[in-house]
Formats: structure tokens, sequence, C-alpha cells
């Protein structure tokens, strides 16, 4: 973790892009605490936030863009067969699938604040062919959302990030695992009603 704080405080903005824009594509890089690093060197001077906005949110569009025309282009044929050097498995596939049938394509928007869940929403939906303009409208609006609110957490809590970070993590599953609850019990009173019509 501490080559990617280096890496990031050398290179700065195009770090960010490029963490962002690989991170999103599914390679093991820590996005949410990249982008509250980000935001406390903004509270300390080093970064100017329009600009670590932009560059945070052009790494997400191109990252999540990416995602949607691969799967797009390439299908599950080629997922299912390289998946596994980007941490993408059936499994993976199978369960975003469902998150579709459920809520579709306000997966995009609100995937992005799910592990594990937002480098796979775009393949899906570039799977099954989703018109670009529905994509960009949830997708790209769920990353400027995604990119202002944690840059905002490091900047406002400043030299407390690290804990902040850990926090926010936390606090992630715990809103994930509810979420999960919450829809499956929706899932089910839905699935009841349709068999007694």
């Amino acid at each position: 973790m501490d080559w990617l704080f280096e890496w990031l405080s050398q290179y700065g903005y195009i770090g960010l892009f490029a963490g962002l824009l690989f991170g999103i594509l599914g390679l093991p890089i820590p996005d949410e605490t990249l982008l509250v690093f980000c935001g406390y060197l903004i509270y300390r001077g080093r970064l100017d936030f329009t600009t670590t906005f932009l560059a945070g949110f052009a790494g997400s569009l191109c990252g999540i863009t990416l995602s949607f025309y691969l799967g797009r282009t390439l299908g599950r044929a080629v997922v299912h067969r390289y998946g596994k050097y980007i941490r993408l498995t059936p499994e993976h596939l199978e369960r975003v699938d469902r998150w579709f049938e459920r809520i579709g394509a306000w997966s995009l928007s609100i995937g992005y604040f799910v592990p594990g869940i937002r480098h796979f929403t775009a393949l899906v939906a570039g799977m099954g062919h989703m018109r670009y303009f529905t994509f960009a409208l949830f997708a790209y609006s769920g990353a400027a959302v995604w990119v202002a609110l944690f840059l905002t957490l490091g900047y406002l809590f400043g030299d407390r990030w690290e804990n902040t970070s850990a926090l926010v993590h936390r606090y992630t599953l715990i809103a994930t695992a509810v979420a999960a609850v919450i829809l499956a019990i929706v899932w089910l009173y839905r699935r009841r009603l349709r068999r007694r019509q």
C-alpha cells in the first residue's frame, strides 16, 4: 500500500487517473483509499480540488467505459476465459446478473459504493447490450458522486484520513450487507405477491 501512496504523491493527477482507470477495470487497487488520500493531499495544499476531481472522474469514466465495451464486444466467453486475471469469476458475474434483474441500470450508480460490484456492473451491462446513453447516464453520474464524496471525506478529516478510510471500508461492508437483506426481502415479497395474483 505504501508504494501506491508514494507513487500518487509523485505523479499526482496522472497517478490518480491511472489508479482509478485500472482499479475500475479490476486490478487490486484500493480505489476509495486512493480517493480519501487525495482528499488529504488537497487538505495539505498539494493538490487542487477541482483538478483532482476531474482527474478522478476521468479515470473512473474511462475505466467503466472500457469495461462496458469489453462486455459488449468480447462477451462472456472471453470473460470466463481471462477473467481470473482481473479477479473476475463466473460467480461474480452471476451475482451482478442478479443485481441487474433486481435494480437494472441503477446498479451502475449504486455499484460504485459496493465492494466487489463496481468492477463488473459495466461488463454485465455491455454483455446485455444496454444502450450507451442509458449506461452513460447512470454510470457517469454515479462516478461523479463517488469521486466527490471520497475526496471530500479525505479533505474534511485531514490528518485523520487513514482512520477515516478504515471506517468507510467497514461501514460500506455493513451497508452492503443491510442493502442485500433489504433487497432480498423486497424480492421475496414481490414474488409472493405475483404468486397470489
